[in-house]
């Protein structure tokens, strides 16, 4: 039996055909027993079968074997299942012959706390606690709740039966054909699914309420949730249902099931979950109430439920091969979430925030611990680790770069063949190149080979010698490293004005283009003659200007003469280039500067995560300059928070709304007196009136950071006013916008309240990690606690990616690298596989802000230039 452990893949003796599971969750002591039998096509004459289970209990009697052909009943010697590699092995003392056969195990397990597998979540109705029970099986976690062939490739078809008490609402992937009541038990029956993997079957018993609505071509489309939230659920409906037809046209396939339940969970570890006919959200991405959710929220509400639709499509009847390919699930149903989001909501200008997807692919990726694309999967237990901006960001932005090179048109006609093809079945990246390349006539294959099998991205230099334009390209690494990669780099450019524009592929290491020859004329001493590289920032890579050049932009941009996804790119790649130590902080804050009349809410987003990174920079480089840094980062908030004020007008927009909450936000952060009187002023308003219209929802977050910025452990009442409206409010938004703020106090032994605080009974196990944005003040605390409360907190969250965030928002913040050595010895003393990749980009995030904060105290006249900045009059 030894060899089948530590397998990377399960063997291929047999095959799963179809499924016919039966389950009967005990929800009061939160245990479940089952049975399943697998219709199997025995490929290969074996005395072994060897499928996934785990935390499962089989006994030996409990499992046999029949040959189709003959009938013969094959009982097995030796049932025996493996936890470390979550197999179940079964060895026969007679060779299993090949052919079809019925493989019958029944089983037993338990509703486990973990959110994962088969779990129970808890919630309260009419004043009594109850539980639910609920699935959650990507990436590896269906053989928790039954034996299974556990991996994308084994396809099936599943027919699943619920034994569960008669007054719960049953749910599973497909509609219900018959339902037995039998006094307080129901049996539910649910029709055959189509042909799937076993990550997307689904099942969820609980008490819900529901909203309903159809597709113009009949399918059935209902949003449930807890009882008396049903309101709360029309605004995901019509956009799923707006959303079906919409992807319905683009991939020129209809959905193939006749119904769409979406269903919120209060106990969820992701943000949602795509599985077939049944999607499960956390409440806080379904739910959505006109009262007292934001802007914000309803943005993410529609942007997630897009994206998990989109895997109807890509992912589910289109499936990836194994999980090296999951980025094709995630980086499209990410990029195509907008195109979605932009054909139902215009207003929203939803492109221009896609820039903060990528700007979270290239910030991980810019680190030597980051992976290629696609990334060699040889364990199940290494799968968690990338569900992240790699696979997810990255992905997108790659597919949107491709897009843009290959034409809106030629894309989709492609995509669409693409989906017919594999309709039912799985697929490799190649297949996905070779269907783009087959309806382009480019080479995709060769082009896209360097952005999806090896990590990182380039740096794009451009420099003018005598009206030539010199370009070069190398790898770009955060640390300033010296990195080897090379790309096929799909070029665009504009010269004055978006009506020059040329495009070129660049494929060497370095190339000279005559100016006149490439643009048409010779570039003039005038500030006009600006030259914009990746134009919309449609690429997946940075750009270094020479002095000329980077001075033409600056003035481009005070004249607003650039769109605001060219401003966003200017500033973050500077910003990037000088973390990298490529760029001075003085260069970075004179073009800081420049944006002072800025309006535009995803450029603006990114001016305070910037303005917020370099002033925690510079509070461990030249903590005697911090107060300028702060006020220099007020001077340039102040133009728009004046022109925004603190109440919603008539007729705004939604970017307005959205930009309004984080300008107040930040200047809460800063400190800013002003903002912090107004906040308590509105925040006394609401303790007195929860409906007071001084207290919308899109500055909420913004007021209880303002509460929390003078709260102390020994001047609490700010404290303990934001607790009582989070114990009194059922809405998750309002509970995670509570969560969120806690830790904006300034006092350490408040934060390490608010730290404790996060663990308790009262904070769901997956939204702890809103808590742990510590500002600088906090971090000491916070990593102290972290090691402290490590072996809860490992239990807890077991082999989760939750873990992996509690590590990387503890880890990152620190600047020195006396710490990372610390921090390195800790973990060598407590390891655990599951953050291993996410241990070490945070202690890189650590070396790089280390070397960062040496470069800045080297540099000469940085002092002079941040006051002159600080007391500039915008």
């Amino acid at each position: 039996m030894d060899q089948f452990k530590g397998q990377p893949r399960l063997p291929k003796f047999a095959v799963p055909k179809r499924y016919d599971i039966r389950l009967k969750p005990d929800l009061i002591e939160c245990r479940f027993s089952g049975s399943v039998a697998v219709n199997l096509d025995v490929i290969t004459a074996t005395h072994f079968i060897v499928l996934n289970a785990a935390e499962l209990t089989v006994a030996n009697d409990a499992v046999y074997f029949t040959n189709r052909d003959s009938s013969k009943v094959f009982k097995p010697s030796k049932v025996e299942l493996f936890e470390d590699d979550e197999i179940l092995v079964l060895e026969f003392p007679e060779e299993i012959p090949t052919g079809l056969g019925l493989l019958n195990i029944q089983f037993h397990g338990i509703l486990n706390d973990r959110m994962k597998g088969f779990y129970r979540s808890k919630y309260e109705h009419n004043g009594e606690k109850r539980n639910m029970a609920v699935t959650q099986f990507e990436p590896a976690d269906a053989r928790r709740c039954f034996p299974c062939w556990d991996e994308p490739a084994c396809k099936a078809t599943f027919k699943i039966t619920l034994d569960v008490p008669s007054d719960l609402v049953a749910l599973s992937n497909m509609p219900i054909v018959e339902e037995k009541i039998d006094n307080n038990l129901k049996t539910v029956s649910y029709q055959e699914s189509p042909i799937m993997s076993t990550y997307l079957v689904a099942v969820v018993v609980g008490l819900f309420d529901y909203v309903e609505d159809h597709t113009p071509d009949g399918v059935k489309v209902r949003v449930y949730c807890q009882v008396g939230k049903a309101n709360q659920g029309k605004f995901a409906l019509d956009v799923a249902v707006k959303t079906l037809g919409l992807y319905k046209d683009y991939f020129d396939t209809p959905y193939t099931l006749p119904k769409l339940d979406m269903i919120a969970i209060p106990d969820f570890a992701a943000g949602a979950m795509e599985n077939y006919g049944l999607v499960t959200y956390r409440e806080t991405a379904l739910l959505y109430d006109d009262q007292h959710s934001a802007a914000a929220n309803k943005q993410r509400v529609a942007i997630v439920v897009a994206h998990e639709l989109a895997h109807q499509w890509f992912g589910n009847l289109v499936t990836m091969e194994w999980w090296t390919h999951l980025w094709l699930n995630e980086g499209f149903a990410t990029w195509v979430s907008y195109l979605a989001a932009d054909g139902l909501f215009p207003e929203w200008k939803i492109w221009s925030q896609f820039l903060h997807e990528c700007e979270a692919g290239l910030r991980l990726d810019g680190l030597a611990g980051s992976h290629p694309i696609e990334v060699e999967i040889n364990h199940a237990r290494e799968i968690d680790e990338i569900f992240d901006a790699i696979s997810y960001r990255k992905g997108a932005s790659v597919i949107r770069m491709l897009q843009s090179y290959l034409g809106a048109e030629s894309f989709q006609r492609s995509l669409a063949s693409y989906i017919k093809r594999h309709a039912c079945s799985n697929a490799k990246t190649e297949d996905l190149w070779a269907a783009l390349e087959e309806g382009s006539g480019e080479p995709v294959n060769k082009l896209m080979t360097t952005w999806t099998k090896q990590q990182g991205y380039p740096v794009v230099s451009v420099k003018v010698n005598n009206q030539n334009l010199e370009f070069d390209q190398s790898q770009f690494l955060s640390s300033g490293a010296q990195g080897e990669g090379q790309w096929i780099v799909p070029i665009t450019l504009c010269f004055g004005s978006y009506d020059v524009r040329k495009n070129f592929l660049f494929q060497t290491k370095s190339e000279t283009r005559d100016v006149k020859e490439l643009l048409g004329s010779p570039i003039a001493e005038d500030s006009k003659s600006w030259i914009k590289l990746n134009v919309e920032q449609s690429g997946f890579y940075r750009v270094k200007y020479d002095e000329l050049l980077a001075a033409k932009l600056r003035y481009a941009i005070e004249k607003k003469l650039l769109s605001p996804s060219d401003r966003f790119g200017i500033l973050d790649d500077t910003y990037a280039l000088c973390m990298a130590r490529k760029e001075s902080l003085t260069s970075l804050l004179n073009l800081m500067g420049a944006f002072r009349e800025e309006d535009d809410y995803t450029v603006l987003s990114n001016l305070i995560s910037i303005s917020d990174k370099v002033q925690r920079i510079a509070a461990d480089a030249v903590p005697d300059l911090l107060d300028y840094f702060k006020q220099f980062s007020i001077n340039v908030l102040q133009y728009s928070a004046e022109r925004l004020g603190w109440d919603p007008k008539p007729g705004e927009t939604h970017d307005e709304a959205l930009l309004r909450g984080e300008i107040l936000t930040s200047l809460a952060e800063l400190g800013h007196d002003l903002t912090l009187d107004e906040a308590s002023r509105r925040f006394q308003a609401f303790l007195e009136d929860r409906n007071t219209p001084l207290l919308p929802p899109d500055i909420r977050r913004a007021v209880y950071v303002a509460v929390m910025k003078r709260a102390t452990k020994s001047n609490r009442a700010g404290y303990e006013s934001l607790l009582k409206v989070y114990r009194e409010t059922d809405l998750s938004q309002e509970k995670t916008r509570i969560l969120g703020s806690l830790s904006s106090s300034s006092d350490p032994d408040l934060i390490l309240e608010v730290l404790n605080f996060m663990l308790s009974s009262e904070v769901r196990s997956q939204d702890a990690v809103f808590g742990l944005g510590v500002n600088r003040e906090g971090r000491d605390v916070a990593w102290a606690w972290l090691k402290e409360n490590w072996e809860r907190i490992s239990k807890t969250y077991g082999s989760g990616f939750l873990i992996t965030r509690f590590v990387s928002a503890t880890v990152s913040p620190f600047a020195s690298l006396e710490k990372a050595k610390e921090i390195e010895e800790f973990f060598d003393s407590h390891p655990m596989p599951a953050i291993v990749r996410t241990l070490k980009q945070s202690l890189e995030r650590v070396n790089i802000n280390a070397n960062w904060v040496q470069s800045v105290q080297n540099e000469k006249g940085l002092a002079d230039v941040i006051k002159e900045l600080a007391y500039r009059k915008y």
